[in-house]
């Protein structure tokens, strides 16, 4: 089968190697439709290998590193099914949206519903397994657990179901603030990009934003991706934090009482100083960025508003569970305007990761694939 392979920084290489091997008692093959770029793969590609393996660090579940095939964001139907399997769960040519991660399920963290901290986490097509497959290659073997079954009627695109990864990402996020009910909320999202949406979306499938209970707040900097915000109708108060005090706006807006909860996806000290100045006493605080300096917590402003401070990461078996469930039932309508470039995993380094570098305000996700009848469909 053909893959684009990551073996380090700007070193993505198309290559034929082995079709996964005849998958195993609790696996399935899948011949991938549609991998997406994910904000970590971006990374890889600037500044890794970070989270792929090197070889004198080997993952500690499928032992593989550098070089891997790419990509952990993908869909595809499924190939083949283990010798002798007699139940009715899978069948050749059922659509699958793939849960990547890779994880012991025997740790503490696995055992207690905290599979998204496994110590050993990983992702097919960052951190090998699938059968030498992942979302870049023709083929993959995925764990039965793993794969998520979508209806086959033509009324869910197989690309934009990839959108479903980062969706998890944001759905996690709402877990993580340990608020149980967002009904009547004003909210504040520190960042318009990919998981900045995806938390907006999410807020939208449970019934928070325009013409909804509640409200919510965006602050974001660039025109390209306020202008998707407004476009997809997930905020009326879209904050430019060069222009205006965000802090003093949420304020504003609110009665001088300030917001319930922050979700910061900026990663950057001054958007999370105005998103802790933006909230009401002992609000709370949800980080889901990662950062590039230290997390220094601003006394002055936490101690005496009780702030509650919490971190999100990644996504669960149950966040994946939920987002699919969401997606198939339309509650995610709209989302699939967030795909701004399809193009043939030939291309992938030149117009896929690259072009994110250079026009990053101007994208939000960018699909492959190697079909070139579903690439000339969606292009239609």
């Amino acid at each position: 089968m053909r893959a684009a392979r990551y073996y380090g920084a700007r070193d993505l290489r198309i290559e034929t190697v082995p079709d996964p091997p005849a998958p195993g008692p609790e696996e399935i093959t899948i011949d991938v439709a549609w991998g997406g770029i994910c904000g970590t793969d971006l990374h890889e590609w600037t500044n890794g290998p970070m989270t792929v393996n090197t070889p004198e660090k080997p993952h500690g579940i499928t032992g593989d590193h550098a070089p891997v095939s790419f990509g952990h964001e993908f869909t595809g139907r499924v190939s083949a099914l283990p010798a002798g399997y007699t139940d009715s769960r899978f069948k050749l040519g059922m659509p699958i949206m793939v849960d990547p991660r890779i994880i012991c399920r025997k740790c503490a963290a696995c055992t207690s519903g905290m599979d998204n901290i496994c110590p050993k986490w990983g992702y097919i097509g960052l951190n090998g397994g699938g059968g030498g497959g992942a979302g870049f290659s023709e083929k993959v073997n995925v764990e039965m657990r793993m794969c998520h079954v979508l209806p086959d009627d033509g009324n869910v695109d197989l690309d934009s179901v990839v959108l479903c990864q980062p969706l998890t990402v944001g759905r996690h996020a709402l877990g993580s603030s340990g608020l149980k009910d967002y009904t009547g909320l004003n909210v504040l999202v520190l960042g318009g990009g990919p998981v900045g949406l995806a938390v907006m979306l999410n807020l939208r499938a449970k019934g928070v934003g325009v013409g909804l209970s509640g409200r919510v707040f965006v602050s974001e900097p660039t025109k390209q991706r306020s202008e998707m915000i407004r476009r997809l109708g997930l905020s009326n108060d879209i904050l430019n934090p060069m222009e205006v005090s965000v802090a003093e706006q949420c304020r504003a807006r609110t009665n001088e009482v300030g917001v319930d909860v922050v979700f910061d996806s900026a990663g950057a000290e001054p958007a999370m100083l105005s998103g802790m100045e933006s909230l009401r006493l002992r609000g709370t605080y949800v980080n889901i960025a990662g950062w590039k300096r230290p997390f220094n917590i601003p006394m002055h402003l936490a101690m005496f508003r009780e702030i509650i401070i919490r971190f999100s990461l990644g996504n669960n078996d149950n966040d994946y569970r939920e987002v699919v469930e969401d997606f198939v039932a339309g509650k995610f309508k709209g989302a699939e305007a967030l795909i701004t470039r399809r193009l043939p995993v030939t291309e992938l380094a030149e117009k896929g990761l690259e072009e994110l570098v250079r026009n990053k305000d101007e994208h939000v996700k960018i699909v492959a694939t190697w079909r070139k009848e579903l690439l000339d469909r969606a292009l239609l």
